[in-house]
């Protein structure tokens, strides 16, 4: 291609695009209102940029806008054809007009006018016939051809013509400015040969599309011009320029700075990802985290967020704003130089502003400040206490107050971008730090409550396992992440009489401070249930008749409750594991309410759930529970848990079920660690710790109760029996034989007790009941003498009137005894009195 810019045209040479290009350009917002007037559209038309800017572009049609134009408007796409326009001292000018729509990258729409003044065009300014003397028409002797370069090159808009080859081929004067260098500079080099910045690629493959499709095209980037201190958000607009035949012979780019409207788009763009992204949990830390995240790199170079103690803690700020130097704790920061953040203040720590810096300024105004380092008061708080290595040369506070309470500050700074913040970056980082205070004051609140019911919780949990001889326990109580709250799982470890021991787990519906008092109440219910030794079927029907009498409570009560807390009210139900051992026999009992099957290690290292049969959860009411029963070999682990160490979203709750059995597992024994060493056994907690480090995650979706048990056995030294006959005269035998025992026990100093209540119970059994009758003592850490009977009938202690010649044994028996009591058996029933110890001899 020949590149000319003088002497003949000839068709097919770039050079006759000189003849449509524009003498004057305009540009019109999509309303028709002129935002742009050029000085040669001025000398053309007769207005000067103050008197037609900011006014419609119609008032000076001299006719109807031409429907093709209107068409090409509505479809967005150039065209060209002549108007007729009014000059500012009437006369009407017949114009060749050229329209292109500049997209900026949200769809808006701008329109770039161009008047090329077209030769034999009647009433064009270079037309020999046009009225008015030479002082009117200030081009009537100038040639169309110099009008339009004159225009095209004095233009102060980005406008570049280049060849099909992407050459630079003519720069207006703005374009000259912004590039830094001449037209003869650049003339004939292609454009990433002559301006060598990768940053400017797709900007020239934008001008390989034009002359590959001949289709306009608005391309958006935001980019340093090489003149320019800074980067600037571009929108160009590029046209293919085309002979009589259609051939692309190059193109027109006219770039235009759209950074304002690029931080217009990028502020709300921010915002809009505020109200997904800040406030995602209700956890202050992470809220705050969240905040400074989303200023740094977007908005600001380093950023920190900082707390009052009482916000961090969840406790209640103080009213009314902070005055004078304030102590905030570092709870997050952000910085575009890795590591850097840590070298202010480290995240936890506790620092205190003086009153002349930004943070405590703001926290005592209650207001925003923005400040550039130039302010000496901001220099000597950058220079003492925010690393002055950083260089920052502004600085914004902005206060975090939510539901009118102070929380604590955000600070924003920059040093890397050259830009200082401005007002509108207050005002955004203004509504910033008031959405993430809401949030924070949300998790705040959120840890007050949580704080608040998992004291409850752990309170209403068992504080210590109490002392028994029949199984060897440990438990583990896990709370649920701070995202879901604290639950209503529970254990328990109840002694019983005859030695015997209860063991509990139960999970109440819900989360929450209902939850954990509904389990304080189910918890209480279950030992006192425990206490008249009920068999685990019985005592789970009773515990069900408690939970419905509950939820009927809260029903009755819903109706004097928030609305949000009336899901809570009406969600009374549970799931409940209960297990009674008795170390004597090796017999456990076992019933479920809904909950899982408890798991069980053998001795031998063997692994298995027992089938005890599926009871229905609590709160359903009238349906029956049934207990199942199986015999325990000293030294065997009993696996209690609640749903929440084996059920996940991730998982079907079988694989929870193989890992739980993969963790009981012992380990194998190796040439060096016999079967038989102790270490092959290890501690219950360390089962404990294991199971929980194999299931869980590092925050648990739910709460979850663990209780592990290894059984023992009673010797049969440590347990005397005699099965007697329904004969008064047996009572001296017994007597006798309970004397024999104490004495090969070296409990003589229990004889007098011992033989008095063996007396009384077993004349009541022979007098009040039917055989069979046993009597059986135990030593264990207490003497228990236990008499059994056929009948089911259960005494009544009360006292002896003077006159009376009975009533006076089971008073007698209540007076010896520590405790004392009766129990019911599927054979008839237990009378059981236990005392204290004595010093063996």
């Amino acid at each position: 291609m020949t590149l000319e810019t003088r002497g003949p045209t000839v068709d097919g040479r770039i050079d006759d695009f000189f003849g449509v290009v524009d003498a004057a350009t305009a540009a019109v917002d999509p309303h028709g209102t002129v935002i742009a007037w050029s000085a040669p559209a001025g000398r053309m038309l007769g207005y000067s940029p103050d008197e037609i800017v900011g006014k419609s572009g119609v008032g000076i049609l001299a006719t109807d806008i031409p429907g093709a134009l209107r068409l090409a408007v509505a479809e967005q796409r150039g065209w060209s054809g002549q108007v007729a326009v009014r000059h500012r001292n009437g006369r009407i000018l017949i114009l060749t007009l050229c329209a292109y729509p500049l997209l900026d990258a949200a769809g808006g729409v701008q329109w770039f006018l161009v008047v090329p003044g077209a030769e034999g065009d009647p009433g064009s300014p270079g037309d020999p016939e046009s009225p008015g003397d030479p002082e009117e028409n200030p081009f009537a002797h100038v040639n169309d051809r110099t009008i339009a370069d004159w225009g095209f090159t004095q233009s102060e808009l980005f406008i570049v013509i280049y060849d099909a080859e992407t050459r630079f081929w003519r720069l207006s004067v703005g374009a000259k400015s912004m590039l830094g260098l001449e037209e003869d500079d650049l003339r004939g080099q292609s454009f990433m040969d002559a301006l060598r910045n990768p940053s400017y690629a797709g900007f020239a493959e934008k001008l390989r599309q034009v002359v590959e499709t001949g289709r306009s095209v608005v391309y958006e980037n935001y980019v340093r011009a090489p003149s320019e201190p800074r980067d600037h958000a571009w929108a160009t607009s590029m046209s293919p320029i085309k002979n009589s035949d259609g051939r692309v012979l190059g193109v027109f780019a006219a770039a235009f700075d759209v950074s304002e409207q690029y931080w217009a788009r990028q502020r709300l763009a921010l915002l809009d990802d505020a109200s997904t992204r800040i406030g995602s949990t209700l956890d202050v830390t992470r809220t705050a985290q969240e905040l400074a995240d989303m200023a740094v790199p977007a908005l600001a170079d380093w950023a920190s967020v900082d707390l009052l103690d009482s916000v961090y803690y969840g406790g209640e700020p103080a009213p009314g704003p902070l005055v004078g130097p304030v102590a905030l704790r570092r709870v997050a920061h952000r910085s575009v130089v890795e590591g850097s953040a840590e070298n202010v203040i480290k995240l936890g720590e506790v620092d205190t502003y003086p009153a002349f810096s930004p943070p405590a300024r703001c926290l005592a105004t209650g207001q925003p400040i923005l400040n550039r380092i130039a302010d000496p008061d901001v220099a000597r708080w950058v220079a003492g206490a925010v690393a002055p290595q950083h260089g920052f040369h502004s600085v914004m506070a902005v206060p975090l107050r939510a539901r009118g309470t102070t929380l604590g500050v955000a600070i924003f700074a920059r040093h890397r971008r050259p830009e200082a913040f401005e007002q509108d970056d207050l005002v955004l980082t203004e509504e910033l730090g008031s959405r993430a205070a809401v949030s924070i004051d949300n998790a705040r609140r959120y840890t007050r409550e949580r704080t608040t019911a998992l004291a409850l919780q752990r309170s209403l949990l068992p504080q210590r396992l109490p002392e028994q001889s029949a199984v060897e326990v440990a438990s583990r109580y896990l709370p649920a992440s701070s995202q879901v709250g604290v639950g209503g799982d529970w254990y328990d470890v109840i002694p019983m009489s005859g030695t015997r021991v209860a063991l509990v787990v139960g999970d109440v519906v819900g989360h929450g401070v209902h939850a954990a008092a509904t389990m304080g109440r189910l918890r209480t219910a279950v030992r006192t249930l425990a206490d008249i030794d009920l068999e685990p079927d019985e005592l789970l029907t009773r515990l069900d008749d408690v939970v419905v009498r509950l939820a009927a409570d809260y029903d009755d009560a819903a109706g004097s409750v928030l609305p949000s807390d009336r899901d809570a009210v009406n969600e009374i139900g549970a799931t409940c594991l209960c297990a009674v051992y008795d170390p004597v026999s090796r017999l456990c009992s076992l019933a479920r309410a809904g909950h899982l099957q408890p798991a069980l290690v053998t001795p031998d290292g063997t692994v298995d759930f027992l089938d005890v049969p599926a009871g229905p959860p609590l709160g359903l009411g009238a349906l029956p529970f049934e207990a199942a029963e199986v015999e325990l070999p000293a030294g065997s682990l009993l696996v209690l848990y609640t749903d929440g160490l084996v059920e996940s979203r991730a998982h079907d709750i079988d694989v929870g079920l193989d890992a739980l059995r993969s963790a009981l597992a012992p380990p194998r024994p190796t040439d060096e660690l016999l079967p038989s060493s102790p270490e092959l056994s290890p501690s219950l907690e360390a089962t404990c710790d294991r199971v929980l480090k194999t299931l869980l995650p590092e925050h648990p979706a739910d709460d979850v109760a663990l209780l592990v048990a290894r059984t023992r056995a009673l010797d049969e030294s440590q347990v005397a029996s005699w099965d007697l006959p329904a004969d008064p005269a047996v009572v001296t035998h017994a007597r006798a034989g309970a004397l024999r025992a104490l004495a090969a026990w070296g409990l003589d100093d229990a004889a007098f007790t011992t033989e008095l209540l063996v007396s009384e119970l077993v004349t009541n059994a022979i007098r009040h009941a039917r055989g069979p009758i046993q009597l059986r003592l135990i030593r264990d850490t207490a003497l228990i003498c236990e008499v059994s009977d056929a009948s089911s009938a259960a005494p009544h202690l009360y006292r002896a009137r003077t006159l009376d010649e009975g009533g006076r044994g089971l008073f007698l028996v209540a007076a010896l005894a520590g405790r004392w009591g009766t129990r019911q058996t599927r054979d008839g029933k237990i009378i059981w009195a236990e005392q204290p110890l004595p010093a063996a001899r």
